[in-house]
């Protein structure tokens, strides 16, 4: 009977790979399967961070950006601002509130059941009480058909902008006194441009 060898499939020891050559490749592995946790793990606490504050930004420090010129010295046309979401606003307050599908931003004047008058030269007075205004660079009458003096409705608030002359606010018909429940907050600082960062609230 004739013996057949079988050699096929079989390897010298100079062609199996060396321990080190495996040691590195197992570590290149490991390496590479522990980067992608960390990066899946990173992925998911950025979109947590993002959702959160989301959240913040729209239910409790909504973001406005300012459109005009109604609130200058103190705000200009493309300046941003943080809103605090609140129901409790006090005279002097830079309010944001709902009106025509719009949110306009004035000053608070006046609240529920305070009387109002404003002299031609533009001075308001509260109450009897001259209103201390450094806010307001130059004061004006401007668009004004109401009649003073002037009590300020319950549940509503007497809204005029730091730009007297130019300003449409509560001193027009058109606008009004603004509804509580039309008010959305006040605002608590300006922070872009970054050079002019201002707490205001």
């Amino acid at each position: 009977m004739q013996m057949i060898k079988r050699y096929k499939g079989k390897q010298s020891a100079k062609d199996l790979p060396k321990l080190e050559e495996l040691q590195k490749e197992l570590y290149r592995e490991r390496y590479k399967r522990r980067f992608l946790r960390i990066l899946r793990r990173t992925v998911d606490a950025l979109i947590v961070v993002a959702a959160v504050a989301a959240i913040i930004a729209t239910l409790v420090f909504p973001v406005l950006q300012i459109a005009g010129t109604s609130m200058e010295p103190n705000l200009n046309d493309g300046d941003i601002v943080v809103l605090a979401k609140t129901d409790k606003l006090e005279t002097g307050d830079l309010c944001a509130f709902y009106y025509s599908n719009k949110i306009l931003i004035k000053r608070v004047i006046a609240t529920p059941g305070d009387y109002l008058w404003i002299e031609p030269d533009g001075t308001v007075f509260v109450n009897g009480v001259e209103l201390d205004e450094p806010y307001v660079r130059d004061k004006a009458l401007g668009e004004c058909d109401i009649e003073f003096p002037y009590q300020v409705p319950e549940n509503a608030f007497f809204m005029m902008g730091d730009q007297r002359e130019t300003s449409i606010d509560s001193r027009s018909s058109v606008i009004g006194c603004v509804a509580a429940d039309h008010t959305i907050g006040k605002i608590l600082c300006k922070f872009w441009p970054l050079s002019d960062f201002e707490w205001l609230g």
